[in-house]
């Protein structure tokens, strides 16, 4: 029983983002995800013979919920145009799990070691950026600022916010609201590499910069993206 209800609840979840994709929607996403959450958690409740539907219901919505960023033509479009300004820098260009477009910008195109200073050559990678959120002014954007683990984190927490506020305050300079960025900074805390070698710690100090439809914002009105700075 509780297999085929999370079969069909998995099976609902697919079918309606498939048709919320399909008609391009904005915001319709997160609230498909959610209800289809809501239906998949209280059917597993019932399914256990537990006596909390509501509760897991909302558990269901809440986890649904997550899966509400829309991947539509725009940011398809957007993925393009980042990735042919990009090419030949080192910056990766994808697309995540959650429908959001991803740039992770190594420290030898962003920043020097203890700066939070941009390089000239990614100068004009992110005035084509910015272009192309002017050009898509329905997305919201995340830069999450990075280090590698030399220092202590009194250092590198606020290095890593400096970072991140340096790429917002760069792309606002060119015309895009700032409201629309939210920053973070992670200090040492998220190596994507060894920080035993100097090559190791390039890797790690970076920013990552996320793009999304503005859809998945949260009932604040801000982005639901979690520990975002302003």
């Amino acid at each position: 029983m509780i297999r085929k209800t999370l079969c069909a609840g998995l099976a609902g979840l697919i079918a309606l983002s498939g048709c919320a994709n399909l008609a391009d929607s904005k915001a319709g996403s997160a609230g498909v995800g959610a209800g289809v959450g809501a239906l998949l958690g209280a059917g597993i409740s019932k399914g256990t013979g537990g006596n909390h539907t509501g509760r897991d219901a909302a558990i269901g919505a809440a986890v649904g919920a997550l899966g509400g960023y829309v991947w539509s033509s725009h940011m398809q479009r957007q993925k393009a145009e980042m990735e042919a300004a990009t090419a030949g820098t080192g910056i990766a260009v994808t697309q995540t799990a959650d429908n959001q477009l991803k740039l992770e910008v190594p420290s030898d195109v962003s920043f020097d070691t203890n700066s939070a200073t941009i390089k000239p050559n990614l100068r004009p990678i992110l005035d084509r950026f910015a272009q192309t959120l002017s050009a898509n002014p329905a997305t919201t954007v995340r830069v999450i600022g990075h280090t590698d683990s030399r220092g202590s984190d009194a250092i590198n927490n606020p290095l890593s916010i400096n970072r991140a506020a340096s790429v917002r305050d760069y792309l606002s300079a060119r015309g895009v609201s700032p409201a629309r960025v939210a920053i973070d900074g992670r200090g040492s805390r998220e190596p994507v590499a060894d920080n035993n070698s100097d090559a190791g710690r390039a890797r790690n100090r970076r920013v990552e910069i996320f793009v999304g439809e503005s859809g998945a914002q949260g009932s604040s009105g801000q982005p639901a993206y979690g520990q975002a700075r302003y």
